[in-house]
């Protein structure tokens, strides 16, 4: 019952699409996405492989490319890693630690280099200077030093909040202390490697210890570094590379090059092969060389990340919700290799999803041995895209044929095509028939106009979906509660001592001390781990309004969106009267919820339906809860706390800037103006917005003004 990918498979192509095709496509993306990286990043239990992922990804950027209107407030460009490991304490670090945006193609390229050109205003001749340096397939690591001295290290985690790893870090000989003529505030930001000679030996002495071995170097390393006791930390062969840097008491220089020079001044390793270049041309040359370079560079690569040169420019640009627009990573192609699919199983998710999962012979993909393979949904099977069109020429994928495995990681990969050669003839396979109920619970399982998905209508009767709703309750980016994982959920939940969220805060009183079945009783259990866990649950009574929406597992609801709502309505109880008051699609609540930035028609229509459907169950939950408001934005502003609508062409300044900057003012920016809006901005052009400020007495101001009020601020 575990959630596997249903992926996203070849496609209706994005410039053909339209709006309600791209908006269905980009609510699907987000849910999928979001599920990956929490498997990844908090599970250690990847679902899908390197590959899918960066091709999700890619096609979600696309699609947002071409429909910038919808782009989502969950959306995966949003997003970073997952949530730090409850095994390890937590760091928050001083600045986030932030993922890369992917390239795929020259084309790619060029679109990030014309991107940063025109959201500066830049001539197309006008010069501009790049680094390049091999992406490292490695575990991210922040270091942090206080008068030259290592006072702590942490791993990116969710990007806000890491795992504390100082003792396993100090076993790195790479990493040095203490620092000389260093800032007196100092986070290095790398990567830990193990080297694959390294590697090998590993492997060899795990073996000959009948102890676990490792499918990559990528693996060891992560399991190296996350080790509980530093001893075994120290005896294995980690290597680090320093490549960026954090919080600062003084600069390390004007430029990415000059600081990167002096990080290798201090004593830290940095890539003998970065380089800095001052064309497309230079970037693309680099990355041919780099490749050519891969087998033999003696420790794993998955393509090259160039960053803009000048340190000030940088700071103009600034950043997306989860990743810098004036860095990427050009990704290299994925591995391939052809075996036998010997059978397809239905895996049944939280939202209802019903995931076709390839059982594959066995085979060996970039050194690592598969038996796995997302087969996405049931048109990838068939041969056609969501509307129809054929993929593959059309060719349908069947139990008993060859199949095309397409990886770049170390988990479930990608089947690319089949070879209809190698078919067997005469007795051919028979065409694969999806289930139109669902394997878990009988109930019919249906595809609703614009899902490339069928899902099961079980809803909580459901296990799979009951189960895995739990599972998503106390996840780490929800409630996380300690000793309350996936396989307690599954136990407590298959004998019925927790069906909803609200039963974990009713345990103590049902499973208690004085009561007939105690928990400290059950198989697996003892006195002090019942009390953990009660103590555990008692803890986590107290939550913030983003964990709290969040963790409801509302179709269409990611972590981005979850703070997104927390932020805008402040407290549970302006949000859910919100919610109540949304349900009529007729009414001024419900235009208000469609009115606030990144919520779309999608979102709105499951967070109505959810609450509606589920009031009862949530109202009851939130009664044991003690629900924290949002954080406070900036309250010094002139816009502070107000909503503001930009329309027109600005012209001092891209829409992108003038959005970062009211926000970074605590402004909520929305999408259209409506009686709530404090402020329309109107460029030129302004046309139906600035009709409909005057309408409803909206004060509207220009460029000029906005320029001169935020910069009063």
């Amino acid at each position: 019952m575990s959630t596997q990918n249903d992926a996203e498979a070849a496609q209706v192509a994005p410039d053909t699409m339209d709006t309600d095709a791209a908006r269905a496509e980009l609510a699907r993306l987000a849910d999928i996405i979001a599920r990956a990286n929490a498997a990844y990043h908090s599970d250690d239990a990847p679902i899908m492989s390197d590959a899918e992922f960066d091709a999700l990804r890619a096609r979600n950027d696309q699609i947002e490319a071409r429909f910038p209107d919808l782009i989502r407030p969950d959306s995966p460009s949003r997003q970073i890693g997952a949530a730090p490991s409850e095994g390890f304490a937590k760091i928050r670090h001083a600045r986030r630690m932030l993922s890369l945006s992917n390239a795929f193609t020259p084309e790619d390229v060029a679109d990030f280099v014309g991107g940063i050109r025109r959201f500066l205003g830049l001539a197309p001749d006008a010069g501009l200077a790049f680094t390049a340096e091999p992406k490292i397939d490695g575990l991210s690591l922040s270091l942090r030093y206080e008068g030259g001295v290592l006072v702590h290290a942490a791993t990116r985690g969710d990007g806000e909040t890491g795992e504390n790893v100082t003792a396993n870090a100090r076993t790195i000989r790479d990493i040095p202390t203490p620092l000389t003529d260093a800032p007196d505030i100092l986070e290095v930001r790398g990567e830990v490697y193990m080297a694959h000679e390294d590697f090998t030996a590993l492997n060899a002495r795990q073996a000959e210890a009948g102890a676990k071995t490792f499918a990559n170097p990528r693996n060891a390393a992560a399991g190296s570094l996350r080790q509980l006791d530093p001893g075994i930390t120290a005896a294995r062969p980690l290597r680090f590379f320093a490549y960026a840097w954090g919080e600062l008491s003084a600069p390390l220089a004007t430029t990415q090059s000059g600081a990167v020079a002096r990080l290798a001044s201090l004593g830290f390793q940095t890539n003998p092969l970065f380089q800095r270049c001052d064309t497309l041309a230079g970037l693309l040359d680099i990355y041919a060389r780099i490749e050519a370079q891969r087998a033999s560079l003696g420790y794993d690569i998955d393509g090259v990340v160039y960053k803009l040169d000048d340190l000030a420019l940088q700071e103009r640009l600034g950043l997306r919700s989860t990743t810098p627009r004036w860095a990427i990573a050009h990704k290299f192609p994925a591995e391939r290799a052809w075996t036998e699919l010997t059978g397809i199983d239905i895996q049944v998710g939280r939202t209802g999803a019903l995931s076709p999962v390839a059982r594959l012979r066995p085979v060996t993909v970039g050194g690592v041995v598969v038996s796995n393979a997302t087969l996405h949904n049931e048109d990838y099977i068939a041969g056609r895209d969501s509307r129809g069109g054929e993929i593959r020429e059309g060719r349908d994928i069947r139990i008993g044929d060859w199949v095309e495995v397409y990886r770049a990681g170390d988990v479930i990969p990608k089947i690319r095509d089949l070879d209809l050669a190698r078919r067997p003839k005469g007795s051919q396979p028979q065409p694969y028939t999806f289930p139109e109920t669902c394997p878990e619970c009988g109930s019919p399982a249906i595809r609703e106009p614009g899902d490339s998905v069928r899902r099961c209508t079980g809803g909580m009767i459901c296990p799979a979906q009951a189960v895995e709703r739990l599972k998503h309750f106390v996840s780490r980016a929800a409630f996380d509660i300690e000793g309350l994982g996936a396989k307690q959920v599954e136990a407590f939940w298959r004998d019925g001592w927790i069906t909803t969220p609200r039963d974990i805060f009713t345990l103590e009183d049902r499973f208690g001390p004085g009561q007939p079945r105690q928990l400290k009783n059950r198989e697996g259990w003892g006195e002090k781990s019942a009390q953990n866990l009660f103590a555990a649950i008692a803890d986590k009574r107290r939550i913030t309004l983003a964990r709290l929406i969040f963790a409801l597992g509302i179709r269409h609801v990611g972590e981005t969106s979850a703070n997104m709502l927390a932020t805008h309505f402040g407290t549970w109880d302006a949000f859910r009267t919100a919610m109540s008051d949304a349900v009529q699609e007729d009414s001024a609540a419900h235009a208000d919820l469609l009115a606030i930035d990144g919520v779309g028609p999608v979102m709105a229509r499951a967070l109505v339906t959810a609450f509606e459907a589920e009031s009862d169950a949530i109202d009851a939950l939130a009664t044991m809860l003690e629900i924290e408001p949002a954080e406070a934005r900036a309250t010094d502003s002139p816009v502070a706390g107000k909503t503001l609508v930009f329309t027109g062409t600005l012209e001092r300044m891209t829409r992108a800037e003038a959005k970062a900057r009211a926000e970074a003012l605590g402004a909520k920016v929305a999408g259209s103006v409506s009686a709530r809006t404090d402020l329309l901005i109107a460029g030129p052009g302004a046309g139906s917005k600035a009709k409909k400020a005057s309408e409803l007495g909206v004060e509207v101001i220009d460029e000029e003004g906005w320029l001169r009020l935020s910069k009063g601020a």
